[in-house]
């Protein structure tokens, strides 16, 4: 039995991690925290209340993974005081830099990893890969990554890791038309890596991503769509169980995938 805490319990991502966990023969609840729910019932299937104090709750309850859906202003805080405690952490909070991440593994006790992933859906991994390998055959590229309006950042970490994935294979870099055919600005998006990277926020929207590929008289689209927040559980189970037999940072569910 793997012993699971989660971060940010009640929110939309994090009550779903709740359920998927409880519902693993393999995986065991043993902590929630959700500091705007302190003290209010889990839900069904658990006799947990939802603390308010992440490191009391590492304290009391002994897990060897730690779940974090909350935001980015406090997902940094929470990281370094599980490693700190050697409590494996697997990340779904996006919006902290790779340098950030880079040297919050320092900071690991224990052997402890740090685990993040853009997206736990394994069709957007698929996605991002097959992405970039026509990104070596096919250069010109953009994205086009839609979200629910409460999404707290932009672009995506998805589209980041898109880009960062493109990046790596695209062994050259075509001009495309930039701020200078502009009429409004922001009209061509974000330029990133050389690569164009539009949001769009919408109600209604989970996660969506096309990467939109251009070549000699032929277009080529790439598409995921999470119609449902269940379409990240599998993915969650799989870092979860994996993280425990790694060490360092590890970005990327592809690197899980693959093993």
């Amino acid at each position: 039995m793997i012993r699971v805490l989660v971060s940010g319990a009640a929110g939309r991502m994090g009550s779903e991690v709740v359920r998927t966990v409880l519902a693993e023969p393999d995986l065991e609840l043993v902590g929630t925290v959700d500091p705007g729910r302190a003290g209010e019932p889990v839900g069904e299937g658990t006799q947990l209340t939802h603390a308010s104090d992440l490191a009391a709750a590492i304290e009391a309850t002994n897990p060897q993974v730690m779940v974090d859906f909350t935001h980015p202003s406090a997902v940094v805080a929470n990281i370094e005081v599980a490693l700190a405690h050697g409590v494996h952490c697997v990340v779904g909070t996006t919006g902290v830099p790779t340098d950030e991440l880079e040297r919050l593994a320092t900071t690991a006790t224990g052997g402890a990893c740090l685990f993040m992933a853009p997206n736990f859906a394994i069709g957007a991994v698929l996605m991002m890969r097959f992405a970039q390998q026509a990104a070596r055959f096919m250069p010109h590229v953009e994205i086009i990554e839609l979200h629910h309006d409460r999404k707290a950042d932009a672009p995506s970490g998805t589209a980041l890791r898109t880009v960062s994935l493109i990046a790596e294979a695209r062994t050259v870099v075509p001009n495309t038309p930039g701020r200078e055919t502009e009429i409004a600005e922001g009209a061509r998006g974000a330029s990133v890596d050389d690569v164009h990277v539009h949001s769009v926020r919408l109600p209604g929207l989970v996660a969506h991503q096309e990467v939109l590929f251009g070549g000699q008289g032929q277009t080529l689209s790439i598409r995921h769509d999470s119609i449902d927040r269940t379409s990240f559980m599998p993915g969650v189970v799989l870092a979860i169980r994996s993280v425990v037999n790694a060490t360092g940072l590890v970005i990327g569910l592809e690197r899980f995938m693959e093993e």
